[in-house]
């Protein structure tokens, strides 16, 4: 199996969907469902390095996700830079650690969608990851 896999793979049998924003000292977490298509923010994870993966963990536990999902950004134009491959990288550790199918979302823009959604500074990184969960959802057959 692919560490991470596109988005037009998604087997209909997954149902229940964990989605990151990922982020050098927050993590936006979104739990969100093949059914509805709908997302809800969760606590945003706060902890860099390794002390991350305690609170990923929990997360994964406590949801019991089909699968997990990442928001990858880009410049506007499509270009990676170093936020590119850091969200990358999350998701094939999260792949490696949880043993989980990881989607990968180009989350361009979804912090934008977030403030003007109204989310607060404390909670944009949880909203985004509910767009982007929410932009994944609706791209499953």
């Amino acid at each position: 199996m692919t560490e991470v896999l596109p988005v037009h793979e998604v087997p209909a049998r997954l149902g229940s969907f964990l989605a990151f924003d990922y982020g050098l000292k927050r993590t936006g977490v979104a739990v969100g469902n093949r059914l509805t298509r709908s997302a809800t923010p969760q606590p945003l994870i706060r902890a860099e390095g390794d002390a991350r993966w305690a609170q990923v963990a929990a997360r994964i536990a406590e949801w019991q996700p089909d699968a997990l999902v990442v928001g990858v950004p880009f410049h506007p134009d499509g270009a990676e830079h170093e936020n590119t491959r850091r969200a990358r990288r999350f998701a094939r550790q999260l792949h490696g650690r949880f043993g989980l199918p990881v989607y990968e979302v180009d989350e361009r823009y979804s912090s934008t969608e977030a403030h003007a959604a109204g989310a607060r500074a404390a909670e944009v990184d949880g909203v985004a990851a509910a767009v982007i969960l929410e932009q994944f959802l609706r791209s499953l057959a």
